[in-house]
């Protein structure tokens, strides 16, 4: 359990903070430099590009440097990224820092997922649990960059974006200490990817859903922030509703991790993207403290656990040789998705003048992608 939680530091600082605290900040990037929400939206379309062309080279990276070598890389260019951020609102260099970010998070994503599933593997009666234990790591950063964030604005007053990113790359590269101090080492045999191959067809109807998923669910992440503070909400406000999202992952885990040892068909991450519909949902009927810390609730209760749901499915339908290879075919998949998610939707709230609308999107991509998951059969037996 130690060796999960110092993986999931990466994850934390990959996912948790280097891929969403910008949600955090663009508000008031959005208002000091002027930009549209399909600008705004593009700097994540952009950090999921670099995350989709991260998950396409991580089972070579891999298999050059080895997961653990593999995963510290992916978060020490987090660190770099958020560094960078902190230099310029200029469209062209903070669009390389977030690209920079998005290749590192898929590294850590990639590399600690397949860490954790390893080790998992070695205590099957806790594999479950194990996983999901990974994948608190990004609540951790969102509970770091949520207590952090919204106060530091509120702080410096307007324009203090900057302060904010400088703050949280000196956060994250405290994180990096204990990881670094402490490499997770795993089998040889565990981690080859030479051979291995993951035909597409057999999962057709889980590739679609999660691609749903990560179309869906990236509008809410991004879009949110500034939605709660457009319905009136302060510092406080903002930061416990982030915070929420980040404590509701380290419930998720005890909450699902029944269904995720019984996770070899696609009906398991369709009962979580289900929920995380549910989720979106609540907060399209209005901005009350209420309605808002229900909809952080659900949400956050379920959508981190999505993520670990599919590698619990690769784990149970390939064998742990192509399970690098098939965690990235899944990050590909669920890249995409991001990719498209926010300029679109940013593109669409732009042109009709209400953040409901990227909400509604949102609430609309996850229930369908929860339908499709649902048609997925197991690929063994």
């Amino acid at each position: 359990m130690r060796m999960i939680l110092i993986i999931s530091l990466a994850a934390a600082i990959g996912l948790g903070i280097g891929r969403f605290a910008y949600s955090l900040v663009l508000p008031d990037m959005r208002d000091s430099l002027g930009w549209s929400y399909s600008t705004a939206g593009f700097m994540n379309t952009v950090n999921a590009i670099g995350y989709l062309a991260g998950a396409l080279g991580a089972a070579s990276f891999i298999r050059r440097v080895g997961l653990f070598r593999a995963t510290w890389i992916g978060a020490l260019a987090c660190v770099i990224s958020l560094g960078i951020c902190a230099l310029s609102g200029n469209v062209i260099l903070f669009s390389f820092g977030r690209l920079l970010s998005g290749l590192g998070a898929a590294a850590t994503f990639v590399g600690g997922g397949t860490l954790a599933a390893t080790i998992a593997q070695s205590r099957p009666e806790k594999s479950a649990l194990l996983l999901s234990l990974f994948y608190t790591g990004p609540g951790t950063g969102l509970i770091v960059s949520g207590l952090a964030a919204p106060f530091l604005l509120q702080y410096f007053g307007p324009g203090s974006w900057w302060i904010v990113w400088t703050v949280l790359t000196v956060l994250t590269a405290l994180m990096m200490i204990p990881l670094l101090l402490n490499p997770v080492d795993v089998p040889a045999t565990e981690t080859s990817t030479a051979t291995s191959s993951v035909p597409l067809r057999p999962i057709a109807f889980y590739l679609a859903g999660y691609f749903l998923f990560g179309a869906g669910y990236i509008a809410y992440m991004t879009f949110m922030i500034a939605y709660v503070r457009d319905g009136g909400g302060d510092a406080v406000a903002q930061s416990g509703f982030w915070c929420l999202i980040g404590l509701m992952s380290f419930v998720g885990p005890w909450l699902w991790r029944g269904l995720m040892a019984r996770g070899e068909s696609g009906m398991t991450t369709a009962i979580m993207i289900a929920v995380t519909c549910v989720g979106t949902f609540i907060a399209l009927l209005g901005t009350s403290p209420m309605l808002l810390a229900a909809s952080a609730f659900v949400f956050g209760l379920s959508f981190f656990p999505v993520v670990a749901a599919t590698t619990v499915f690769a784990r149970l339908n390939y064998p742990p040789e192509a399970w690098p290879k098939a965690i990235g075919v899944l990050t590909i998949t669920f890249g995409i998705g991001q990719t498209l998610g926010p300029f679109v939707t940013g593109a669409i709230t732009d042109a009709m003048g209400s953040l409901s609308y990227a909400l509604t999107i949102s609430t609309a991509a996850l229930a369908l992608g929860a339908v499709l998951c649902a048609f997925q059969r197991p690929l063994k037996g």
